[in-house]
Formats: C-alpha cells, structure tokens, sequence
C-alpha cells in the first residue's frame, strides 16, 4: 500500500485509522461498511472542504453549460456568419484545444500544484468568451473557440484532480453527485439559454454570459482554495505537445473538409492524413525519450488505465454527437423553435446526473466495471432507440432517446474515471485524471469531424441542408455512426479488470496543505 505524502493537509485532520502510517506500514481496516460511513459523514457544503466544493462546482458549470448553449444556437450563427458545412469546426477546434492541453496542464498541476493551473484556465475561458461575443466572421468566432478549449482543458481536469485529491474513494461516490447537479442544472440553463439568445436577443450572449459565472469562480477558488505543494524543476514537452496539435489537427482538417473543399481522393486529403499519421507516430518516438512526456505512453502498460481511457473516448464522441447533431436536425427537418430543440438536447444531461448520483451505490457494492458495463449496456439501448426513431422525428421521442443515453453514460464516466484515479497516488493523479479529460475531448474532437464529414457528404449529394429528407438522411447516418461507437465503447468496458473500492486507496493522498 501506498504511503501518504508528508505533512498535514488541512482535510488530513480527518483521515481514517487504516491510512498507511509515516514509514509505510499499513494498519488494519476496519470493515468497508464502517469506512464508507465514516468516509461519507462530514461529505457537504458545511464541511470544512464545503467552499472548495462549491467553487469546483462554479467552475464545472463553466464548461457544463458552454457544453450546451451553443448546439441550438448553430442555425443563428450560420445565418450571420457562415456556411453550414463550417459548423463542426465550432465543436471541433474547441475540443482540439481542449484535448491538446489537457496533458500540459496536468504535467504542470503535478510539479505546480493545481489552484494555479485551474485560475489560469478560468482566466484563459473567460478571455474567449469575451472574444467569441464580439466575433467579426466564421473563421474569426473558430478562432476564438480556440482560446475558450485553451481554458476548458485546465478548469475540467483539474476540478476532478482537486475532488480526487480531497475526497476519499468511498467519499467521492457523494461527491459525484454534487458535481453531477452541476450537469443536470446546466443542462435546462444552458439550451434554454441559448435558445432564448438566439430566438428573442443575440447568439453573442450565449458567450458573453460565461464573463460574470467566470469571475465568480475566480474568485471563490483564489479564497477558499488552498495548497502547498512540493515545488520542483520541470520540463515542458513542446515538442511532444507540437508534434499532437499538429498529428490531431491534420486529420481533422482532412475530414471535415475532404468531399467539401476538395475530392477525397485528391492530394489535399491523401496529405492530410498521411502527414497526420506520420506527426502522430513522431509523437510516439519523441514521448519515450523525453524527460517530461506531455502523455506519458507508459500508462498504457496497466490495463485498467489503457481500457478506461478508451471508455472514456468512446464517452465524449457519443456526446458530441448527440448534442450537436440532434438541434440541427429538429430545427430543420420539422421547422422546430431552438428552444425546443434545447429541450431535447437537455434531456441527455438530465439522465447524465441522476444515474452519476447512485453510481457510487453501485460501483461500492459491485466494483467498478460491473458499473460501466451496466452503463454501457443502457448506452447503447439509447443509441439504439435514437436510430430507430431517426425516420420519424418529433422532439419529445428524441429527447426521450436522450434521456437514456444520458442515463447509460452516468454510470460510465464517473466510475470509469475514479477507477483510475484511484489506482495512482497524489503523484500521478494530475497526469491520470488528464489522460481521462484529454481522452474525451480527442474523441469528441475526432468524433464531430467524423460525423461532420458523413453529415456533408450526404448534404452534398443530396438536398443540401435546408431539404429535410436530406437532412433526416444525414441526422440518421451520424445516429448510425454514433451506435457503433456506443458498442466499441461497451468492448472496452468489459475489456477492464474486475476491480472492487476494496482493493484501493481509501483516504486522500495529498502534499501538506496550509
């Protein structure tokens, strides 16, 4: 077992019995159902952990509701700025950033400490927003939902990093729950918002409102969140980090744009992807010889961190694909109102937070893949029954659709996330949890270029965007798509190691805190 870091941080006063002690001897733990009892008895706002939990909840909320506001408002910002075929470099660019990120700043928060990392993220996330507000063009608002994924790849994995370092295993099971509130509040403010900005007012305010929330959460991390840590000399992978940006970019720009800007079978594609390929496979070389790896590829040596970080692909590609296609192809096929299209849309993450809110349940009775496989079993049911349903669209059966996948993907993503980070101590809990965050973001970056590019195929051969068979055609293509990614997803979760809480860490391995 795992020794403690040194020193007492100011949550440590409570830590349990069976803790491992200073030299490294474990004691004897007391039975799982005294510790998840002791474990979960001062979890809440009036802890003496409360206000931290609140101001990771702000800064959740952040990326929750940008995760939402913007689907329904696609149609307006079309109009104004651009092309349809444009669209998912919205998505795309964001979670390109966001991805490519992720692993700097999780190296970072592990040789700097997280409360650093998470206000620049803010910071940088507000700095978009305002940007994105005042865009001028389509290739200027892309632009600017660069430098908005630029934050949200600090804000997301460090608010989970912070909660796993804090929260005991048993502990974060209630945990979740709060954060997964977070989702589920977003999820009605975020499509109402953005289709009442859209519909009544403006699309900017769909980003200009993140100014007064990104303040908020600003300043309740700088005052109520406090950590010292053990300061060392770092090397950064620029490198590394180029030759990912670069490798990732490449194939995205080839599929969204391939069939669009030029023939598939043109050079321009062929580059596309043959450079891609060989700027990943540098990347490889690089990561093993050097001495701060932006992605440390020897994590995939462990089972578990290689099946849940595939897990965790397959999570952010069926969101982006649900959440960005499902508005577009209601608005245009049946002439629905963006609210109600944000209705449907909320729908995946009103189920998302209520499954989150009793996986702990289950996962601290049955372990952790039992858990995702259940979940990726409704998951898939949910992608199934969208398709099904595709031919025939109306909003309350879609967004009933929703709500199941929604529901099936509560049960994966946080267990498979605290399965993780659970198997690392303090150390490499940063660089864990960023591999999870950045999994997501590059399989819902990839995923929106994959389904844009079976979306603009179909629109180019068929009616266009404004005919709504072809539209339904496109809508049923990407749901197909989008099935077959829920059941690759399922593989991986039964591809992990059977794996109980009682075989892990129970209480917060954390540096001296003052």
């Amino acid at each position: 077992m795992r020794s403690a870091a040194p020193g007492n941080a100011w949550w440590q006063w409570r830590t349990p019995s069976w803790r491992s002690s200073a030299d490294g001897n474990a004691t004897a733990r007391p039975p799982l159902e005294t510790r998840v009892t002791t474990a979960q008895a001062s979890v809440g706002f009036r802890s003496e952990r409360g206000p931290v939990l609140v101001a990771l909840m702000l800064s959740t909320g952040l990326i929750a509701i940008d995760a939402t506001i913007l689907a329904t408002a696609v149609p307006s910002v079309v109009k104004e700025l651009g092309s349809f075929t444009q669209f998912p470099w919205l998505f795309s660019v964001y979670l390109l950033a966001q991805a490519v990120s992720v692993p700097l700043y999780s190296k970072l928060a592990d040789t700097v400490g997280r409360k650093p990392v998470i206000l620049v993220g803010v910071g940088l996330f507000l700095l978009g927003s305002v940007l994105c507000g005042f865009a001028w063009s389509m290739p200027a608002l892309i632009a600017f939902r660069a430098v908005q994924g630029l934050g949200a790849g600090a804000v997301a994995p460090m608010s989970m990093t912070i909660v796993g370092d804090i929260y005991t295993v048993a502990e974060r099971a209630k945990v979740q729950g709060y954060i997964a509130s977070v989702w589920a509040v977003a999820s009605v403010i975020g499509p109402a918002l953005g289709g009442l900005f859209s519909q009544f007012v403006s699309w900017r305010w769909i980003f200009l409102v993140n100014i007064p929330l990104c303040l908020v959460a600003g300043w309740m991390l700088w005052s109520t969140y406090h950590e010292q840590v053990q300061r060392r000399k770092h090397r950064l992978d620029f490198a590394g980090a180029a030759l990912l940006t670069g490798g990732l970019t490449l194939i995205i720009l080839g599929l969204l744009e391939g069939g669009n800007a030029w023939a598939w079978g043109s050079w321009q594609s062929l580059g596309c992807f043959v450079l891609g390929a060989l700027a990943l496979l540098a990347f490889t070389f690089v990561e093993r010889r050097a001495a701060e790896p932006v992605l440390d590829l020897s994590l995939f040596s462990r089972r578990l961190i290689t099946t849940t970080t595939l897990v965790s692909i397959g999570v952010g590609a069926i969101l982006i694909g649900v959440t960005s296609y499902i508005p577009t192809y209601l608005e245009n096929s049946i002439g629905v109102v963006p609210l109600v299209s944000g209705a449907a849309v909320a729908a995946i993450t009103l189920g998302w937070p209520l499954s989150a809110s009793q996986a702990g349940r289950l996962y601290l009775r049955h372990g952790f893949r039992f858990t995702v496989l259940v979940g990726g079993v409704i998951t898939l049911a949910g992608t199934v029954l969208l398709l099904t349903l595709a031919p025939f669209p109306n909003p309350w059966t879609i967004a009933g659709a929703s709500f199941v996948i929604g529901f099936g993907l509560g049960w994966v993503a946080a267990p498979s996330l605290i399965a993780a980070q659970s198997s690392v101590d303090w150390g490499e809990r940063g660089v864990v949890t960023g591999l999870n965050a950045f999994a997501r973001s590059a399989g819902s970056a990839v995923g929106v270029a994959v389904f844009g590019a079976i979306a603009n195929t179909i629109f180019r051969t068929g009616g266009g965007e404004q005919d709504p068979h072809t539209v339904e055609a496109a809508a049923g293509a990407v749901f197909v798509a989008v099935a077959v990614t829920a059941a690759l997803m399922l593989i991986a979760a039964l591809a992990m190691p059977p794996s109980r809480v009682e075989d892990v860490e129970f209480a917060p391995s954390a540096p001296a805190s003052d």
